[in-house]
């Protein structure tokens, strides 16, 4: 093949990469911004740390978030969802249920999954969690029972950092949840104004699940 030739080849790859990223980019900032006002099956908290079961600023507006959602009656369930970090004596879910119990959720109402470490797995571990309560999800079609049509995926408002919301829109729907976004406003990361750099990890990390969950597809594996 010519050298020009590939040379053009290789200037048009560059440009269509660098056009899916900024596309992604853009895609991930138009999310941030939305906020769903439906009702759902679940809330689904994204861990963040914890220092000695106490949640960290990060967490803490997550759980103040989804506490508000719980007592506004959006959804009669709430699954907290991160693992322990080297060093964590209990998890990031426990010390979220710990901190939601404390101000009145019953802990029948609290679901964990205390083992993802990353967005995936947690959004993983929270869809096997709903799944298998399906039956109990369900309601007829004279409306007993659950709050989802029979057939019907599990609706989940999923609670975290607004950069964070296409990702975990894109990793829910591909565990067969049907996902609301509801962004926590108050966190620390947007109060600091390093916004701008979770969005462009953002834009790397979402490619990259992508490309992890067709290659544990395709090698029949879990997270």
């Amino acid at each position: 093949m010519p050298r020009p030739r590939v040379t053009t080849l290789l200037r048009r790859a560059l440009l269509v990469a660098v056009g899916g990223w900024m596309l992604c980019l853009l895609c991930i900032a138009g999310w941030s911004r939305r906020t769903s006002p439906e009702q759902a099956d679940a809330i689904v908290v994204l861990g963040a740390a914890q220092y000695g079961g106490r949640p960290s600023p990060v967490l803490r507006s997550r759980l103040d978030h989804a506490l508000g959602l719980w007592k506004a009656e959006r959804a009669p369930r709430v699954v907290l969802t991160g693992g322990r970090r080297p060093g964590d004596m209990i998890s990031e879910a426990a010390a979220g249920k710990r901190y939601l119990a404390r101000r009145g959720v019953p802990k029948g109402v609290i679901l964990l999954e205390p083992a993802g470490r990353t967005s995936l797995a947690s959004i993983q571990g929270a869809a096997d969690l709903l799944l298998a309560r399906r039956d109990s999800l369900e309601r007829s079609a004279d409306g007993e029972g659950g709050s989802t049509r029979r057939g019907e995926r599990p609706r989940v408002l999923l609670v975290s950092d607004p950069f964070h919301m296409l990702r975990l829109d894109v990793l829910a729907r591909l565990h067969g949840l049907t996902p609301l976004p509801s962004p926590t406003r108050t966190s620390p990361i947007s109060a600091n104004g390093v916004v701008l750099e979770y969005m462009l990890r953002e834009s790397v990390a979402l490619p990259t699940d992508l490309a992890l969950m067709l290659w544990l597809k395709l090698t029949r594996r879990r997270v």
